[in-house]
């Protein structure tokens, strides 16, 4: 089988990347990313010269290049390419609509002119917008975005949708709650307030800490959607879940307590725009229909992770440049000064 793994260069694809290549060693996976400021080919360092991985550079809104590359005999495509961080899209509304919506309607044209076998969405759960005290989102749940970025995804989805009722393209969409783990962009939560904790400096917590999200191991993630792949039934959607619920500030007190560091580095900075208050995710579909489960419990995951960048800080020093700490100084400084 070959697959186009897009964005197979950022977080959550590079680890399926490495992941599949584990798995199905004789699988041959075409890898491609733009390399934004997400994007970073050292997370593929240990397959950089494996003979069933080709990297190549290219945007997904490039309509000739991912025609070319499709066609190049590829059965699945998994979409992983797209804009992700909430702060960013708030800042500039119009990258993520670009990447996520045009983007994948320029794969979705692609796919539908070679006959591809499966299409694979890596969606979010974001785009059912918030919960409140009790509930879990389900595949059914009604789409109700409350940012440019879960807006920007929303409307990916359901051009994929469209081109299954219209086109009758064979399309499942997965729809997962927040990854952590390896190779994690150092701006999203757990790494950044790694980061900051190792750094004995203050750790930025959005308004009052109590926003709750739904955490998932990286990996199971992947072999979530290495099932999705092989046995999901064509048009449907697939909640992946880790049955994790901690709000942030129960994340922030975690990592400071593992790595041995007070409870004083906690700063309350003011919150931002639209802050959805709680994610859950129901992936009891995903469990019975394709007999999926995760292996790693928040407390497993969480330690693996810390560990992997105490490893790794080389890793995530680098990515640490002038562009990043300047986006830092810009969405949090302010903040930093009004404290609630």
């Amino acid at each position: 089988m070959k697959l186009l793994v897009t964005g197979g260069a950022g977080f959550i694809g590079s680890n399926f990347v490495l992941y599949m290549l584990s798995q199905h060693p004789d699988y041959k996976i075409v890898n491609v990313d733009a390399l934004t400021y997400a994007g970073n080919l050292e997370n593929l360092k240990s397959v950089e010269k494996h003979s069933n991985h080709t990297f190549v550079k290219a945007d997904i809104t490039d309509a000739k290049a991912m025609n070319e590359l499709v066609g190049q005999g590829v059965d699945v495509v998994v979409n992983f390419a797209a804009e992700s961080h909430v702060d960013r899209s708030i800042l500039e509304p119009d990258v993520f609509v670009k990447t996520n919506v045009l983007g994948t309607q320029v794969l979705l044209d692609a796919a539908r002119s070679h006959n591809i076998k499966k299409f694979v969405q890596v969606s979010t759960d974001e785009v059912y917008g918030t919960l409140g005290e009790t509930g879990l989102f389900s595949e059914t749940t009604p789409l109700a975005p409350n940012s440019p970025y879960s807006a920007s995804k929303a409307g990916g989805d359901m051009l994929v949708r469209a081109y299954h009722e219209t086109f009758g393209l064979p399309v499942n969409i997965t729809r997962c709650s927040n990854n952590y783990g390896p190779y994690q962009f150092p701006e999203k939560l757990i790494p950044l307030m790694i980061s900051k904790a190792l750094a004995d400096e203050p750790l930025p917590v959005y308004g009052d800490g109590l926003n709750i999200r739904d955490w998932l191991y990286v990996e199971d993630h992947c072999s979530a959607i290495d099932l999705v792949i092989h046995q999901g039934r064509n048009g449907e959607v697939y909640n992946i879940g880790g049955n994790n619920e901690r709000t942030n500030l129960h994340i922030v007190k975690t990592i400071l307590h593992k790595l041995s560091k007070p409870e004083t580095l906690i700063t309350h900075v003011k919150d931002r725009p639209g802050h959805d208050r709680r994610y859950g995710i129901d992936p009891t579909k995903t469990m019975t229909e394709l007999g999926w489960k995760p292996q790693h419990s928040f407390e497993t995951g969480i330690g693996e992770t810390i560990s992997w960048y105490l490893d790794n800080k080389e890793w995530w020093s680098r990515i640490q440049s002038g562009a990043y700490q300047e986006y830092y100084a810009k969405q949090y400084g302010e903040r930093l000064g009004d404290r609630e």
